[in-house]
């Protein structure tokens, strides 16, 4: 089993470390991360410089390769550059904070996934919800490495995606696993305006309260009750609904030449 090992957080992240240590006997693993941290990143990738790769060790043993990219780059390196052989499966975590809802669209963790199912592997996105209650990434990649393994164990067609989040608790009071779909709506994000020393406006985004929002079925309320949540993704984006509506507008007629109108 050929494992490819990544995340957003960068290389030298607790997350990527711990879940390495607790997946590391599944198969033989190659871990290629950004070397600093790209947290919301979304799928970015790098096309107007060039891309470093570096080893990375800690004691003379090595951790994995360091890419001053994007997790997308990383996971297209990875597999055109520096693997020997083909991943069977690619997982991007252990991501510090949960990715549900919206924030999937942000999530550079997501996003190195989705790029491995749009090169035809199945991949698996895993990330932990940290709160001020509970922040064991270690317990926390145990409770990963479960799900890891029973995913594989059914092997996953080619080029599937399932986004794993898992809520903010020690792993013997998680209630169980829920298979969800993503919550769809608006999380209602504020800026916090402030004001520097030469007397200019700046602004922090500042992260909503995950806990306030519910919809049943949905990955944020299977967190929040104490759930693993694991939502099937696709990189399609189209709106199927609305594809058939208008492909049957009249499109006959339409002008497409430009106007002498002045404004």
């Amino acid at each position: 089993m050929q494992i490819l090992l990544t995340n957003d957080d960068g290389i030298y992240a607790p997350g990527i470390a711990a879940l390495k240590r607790q997946i590391q006997d599944l198969g033989n693993i190659t871990v290629v991360a950004p070397d600093i941290e790209q947290s919301g990143v979304g799928h970015s990738i790098t096309f107007g410089h060039p891309l470093r790769v570096r080893e990375v060790r800690l004691h003379d043993e090595l951790l994995g390769y360091g890419v001053s990219g994007s997790p997308a780059d990383c996971v297209k390196l990875a597999i055109y550059e520096i693997m020997d052989k083909k991943p069977d499966i690619v997982i991007s975590g252990l991501n510090m904070g949960a990715n549900v809802g919206i924030h999937i669209l942000y999530s550079g963790t997501v996003a190195a996934a989705v790029e491995a199912s749009i090169m035809g592997f199945p991949s698996i996105a895993t990330s932990f919800e940290i709160t001020d209650q509970y922040a064991d990434v270690h317990d926390a990649a145990g409770a990963a490495r479960g799900v890891i393994e029973r995913i594989i164990k059914h092997k996953l067609p080619r080029g599937s995606l399932l986004n794993v989040n898992i809520p903010s608790r020690p792993s013997h009071q998680i209630k169980g696993i829920k298979v969800t779909r993503q919550y769809a709506r608006d999380f209602k994000e504020t800026f916090d305006k402030r004001v520097d020393p030469g007397g200019k406006a700046y602004y922090w985004l500042i992260g909503t309260n995950k806990s306030i929002h519910h919809e049943e079925g949905t990955d944020i309320s299977a967190v929040n009750e104490g759930y693993i949540s694991i939502t099937p993704l696709r990189f399609d984006l189209t709106d199927t609904g609305l594809y058939h509506k208008i492909e049957n507008w009249s499109w006959e007629g339409v002008p497409l030449t430009a106007t002498n109108k002045k404004s």
